[in-house]
């Protein structure tokens, strides 16, 4: 069975750039919402984190269902604690490691059941606030909690009420620890050193199995006495500075606790405990909370400042920022301060110097969006990512990344997408050493089918059928398409690496999307062996046997996986009979009735029609009626998506947000274009939501976006210019944007039928301009 995003899991104030603090540079007007995302299925988190921070700290609400994937959900009334590394907007959940529990009264070494707080140490809570790299909230302990971080440690500051209080570190709190049947810590340790660090490690087996996490953790004020427990929350007698089990944990008591607050600064890292010391004592050599603070805030404004908007709705200059901060959060850092990481092959790796190694690859969602935002606002640090992607790719036995988390590779998701940031970034002239990955890349394209990831079975009979057979593979009609996609971008790298062959293949191959689109009805559909197709055939399900594992499709249905293809649409309007029967189709695919079989995963969601913009397969579809000349209409779904399916409100992202796509899909779509195939290097013209965007495209240069007068009823684009030049076109290469200028849109409430309409000025697609 496949491991998608639910295999795992069957079962309000705003937060503001703070201008008080010393920044660099004064904080940009539109403001960041932290709790966008929380609710709903958002799976995002409001604590405190940096831009691909290793240490995410947050408080915790809940392990037990769906949509607390991130360990929190606004709608919870209570707190469990604040652990350090969290993942943002993902659809399984993991991490929630070393859990600090700040608490007075007697100690509870349980947390208790969400619906009753009282039978542990869970607190309700009061005056939540958030804001980029901080977090604060009142318990009902008393108790004051702070949380701020740099790149690798987590800083608390308690502040407790008057009397005594206590501390408890639980290294047995993770998603899922209470009704998962395997065993998911199988050896953890806790120690106290002689100069009142404590220190600790564990091995978890969630979604990424086997990964190590080692902490360094240190106290302002020493304790009064230390209290550790074992398995089976068993008190060790007292003098005890250590203990090793499974599922420990340890109490920290103070006689005095309000007598000032304490800070707790904690280092981690996937190596060992010598590198989480040392990332502690090369990031946190002082005390000073508020200095820490104050940097992280540094950091998140310019961060931020990439892109700034005006006009619009308060909401929407809200939404934008908050798309970009959740854009912004993902891969994280993995590598410690001496450049140490495990890599894909189980082995310790050093960086090499101004290098970092990345954890989070959320493939499968953030080929389409988010790593085109960055290649566009963040040359630098894609350099960095691709060569880390590189290297990894090298020593994964698998080849191209799927999804690793933590030096484990998940394989979450079908499909080898780890080749699609690579082929964009050659693409896009980011210099790296692509011919490095070839042979990797190689393998999984022709030898090597990962059998036990699950991710490219079917491959061999792909190869030689065209398509994956629906009587052989489940998601055969997705995996063939996405297969296609993959061959797509590894015929670019095979080329760059000067295997001529092997790209000429790879791109022949790479028409195979079409093997599954049966041209006779106009859908994707599922395809036997012998070559008959499924019958009877109904788009809306999701496959042909009874059971979900042998469904056809992934996170989709036939709607969605018939706008699948990204990279050959010409192709496709040939194959479904010309531009006017395509244009029909997508017309019919956002108009058709929004029904839904039962067994329809809740992936599957913000429907306008058939259209699921809360998933990924279709979520480029709206751009496709310019590759018909009907630019118009995409501008007019385009504005109605950004409208309707983003809110300023904890339940304002209609689906998961993967890791920052679902975001960039909205800061794209607002500045008023969007990479339907990132490795195609251009982008489609959609609706801008601004009157005015300033973007920073990296070495100094800025990106300005004009829609003068631009307001709810001017959806439509009349008319664009590029430096000042008229442009007839209905797309733009990155290289042109890439090189800074203006963009200047003319809006109106009503249709320019014209523009974009003749075939020269049609994006172009598969290499190719429009036939």
């Amino acid at each position: 069975m496949i491991l998608t995003r639910r295999t795992l899991l069957g079962s309000a104030s705003l937060g503001l750039i703070a201008t008080t603090l010393p920044a660099a540079k004064p904080a940009p007007e539109t403001r960041a919402n932290l709790f966008i995302g929380t609710g709903g299925h958002g799976h995002t988190y409001p604590g405190a984190t940096l831009p691909s921070g290793m240490v995410q700290l947050s408080p915790d609400t809940d392990v037990e269902r769906w949509d607390a994937c991130s360990g929190y959900h606004r709608t919870d009334t209570s707190i469990m604690g604040f652990s350090h590394t969290h993942l943002s907007g993902t659809g399984i959940g993991d991490m929630l490691d070393i859990l600090v529990v700040p608490t007075t009264g007697p100690v509870k070494l349980i947390p208790g059941p969400l619906d009753d707080p009282d039978a542990g140490y869970r607190q309700r809570f009061t005056d939540e606030h958030a804001e980029p790299g901080y977090y604060r909230v009142s318990l009902e302990s008393g108790v004051r909690a702070e949380l701020t971080v740099t790149d690798r440690t987590g800083w608390h500051r308690h502040s407790f009420p008057k009397g005594s209080g206590h501390i408890l570190v639980d290294l047995s709190h993770l998603i899922l620890d209470t009704s998962d049947t395997q065993p998911l810590v199988d050896e953890a340790s806790l120690a106290i050193d002689a100069d009142g660090t404590l220190i600790g490690s564990r091995r978890v087996f969630r979604w990424a199995k086997g990964r190590r996490i080692h902490f360094a953790m240190q106290f302002s004020r020493r304790p009064d006495r230390i209290m550790f427990y074992g398995d089976g929350d068993t008190a060790q007698p007292a003098g005890t500075t250590g203990v090793k089990g499974k599922r420990l944990k340890v109490a920290l008591h103070y006689d005095d606790a309000g007598a000032a607050p304490v800070l707790i600064r904690c280092g981690i890292s996937g190596v060992d405990i010598a590198g989480a010391r040392a990332n502690l004592s090369a990031e946190a050599p002082h005390w000073d909370f508020d200095r820490i603070r104050a940097a992280a805030t540094t950091r998140w404004v310019e961060a931020l400042d990439k892109v700034r908007v005006q006009g619009g709705t308060d909401d929407q200059r809200t939404i934008m920022a908050s798309a970009l901060y959740h854009a912004q959060l993902a891969p994280t850092l993995f590598s410690d301060v001496d450049g140490r990481y495990v890599g894909m092959d189980g082995a310790v790796h050093v960086v090499p110097k101004g290098g970092a190694a990345y954890s989070s690859w959320s493939l499968w969602d953030t080929y389409r969006a988010l790593h085109p935002l960055l290649a566009l606002i963040q040359p630098a640090r894609t350099k960095s990512l691709v060569d880390d992607l590189i290297r990894q790719t090298i020593q994964s036995r698998y080849g191209p990344l799927v999804w690793p988390l933590q030096g484990k590779e998940t394989g979450t998701m079908i499909g080898w997408h780890g080749v699609v940031p690579l082929a964009e970034a050659q693409a896009k002239g980011i210099p790296a050493d692509y011919a490095a990955a070839w042979p990797a890349i190689r393998r999984r394209s022709f030898d090597f089918a990962a059998p036990d990831l699950d991710n490219s079975l079917g491959r061999d009979l792909y190869d030689r059928l065209g398509y994956v057979p629906a009587d052989k593979v489940f998601e055969s009609v997705s995996r063939t398409q996405e297969y296609a996609y993959d061959d797509w971008a590894s015929s670019h790298l095979a080329r760059a690496a000067g295997a001529t062959e092997d790209a000429a293949r790879l791109l022949k191959r790479s028409h195979n999307w079409k093997n599954v689109l049966d041209a006779s009805i106009g859908f994707a559909r599922p395809r036997f062996a012998d070559g008959s197709w499924w019958k009877p055939y109904d788009p809306i399900q999701l496959g042909h046997m009874p059971k979900p594992w042998w469904r056809d499709y992934t996170e989709a249905n036939g709607w969605q996986a018939t706008f699948l293809n990204q990279h050959d649409i010409h192709g496709q309007i040939a194959h479904f009979g010309g531009a006017s029967a395509f244009e029909s189709k997508l017309d019919t695919l956002f108009a058709a009735p929004s029904t839904l079989p039962a067994n329809a995963p809740p992936d599957i969601a913000g429907l306008v029609g058939q259209y699921a913009h809360g998933n990924e397969p279709d979520q480029h579809a709206a751009y496709l009626y310019a590759y018909v000349g009907a630019a118009w209409k995409t501008q007019a779904m385009v504005r109605r998506l950004c409208t309707e399916m983003y809110r300023n409100d904890p339940d304002g992202i209609i689906g998961n947000d993967d890791c920052g796509q679902m975001s960039a899909w909205f800061v794209f779509s607002a500045l008023g274009f969007y990479p339907v195939d990132p490795v195609e290097a251009v982008y489609v013209f959609g609706s801008p939501l601004f009157t005015r965007a300033e973007v920073s495209v990296g070495n100094g240069r800025r990106l300005v976006i004009d829609a003068p007068g631009n307001r709810a009823d001017t959806p439509y684009v009349a008319a664009v210019r590029w430096n000042g030049k008229p442009w007839t076109k209905s797309w733009i290469s990155h290289a042109d944007l890439a090189a800074g200028g203006t963009l200047r849109f003319t809006m109106s409430a009503t249709p320019n039928r014209a523009f974009g309409a003749k075939l020269a000025d049609r994006p172009p697609s598969f290499g190719q301009p429009a036939a």
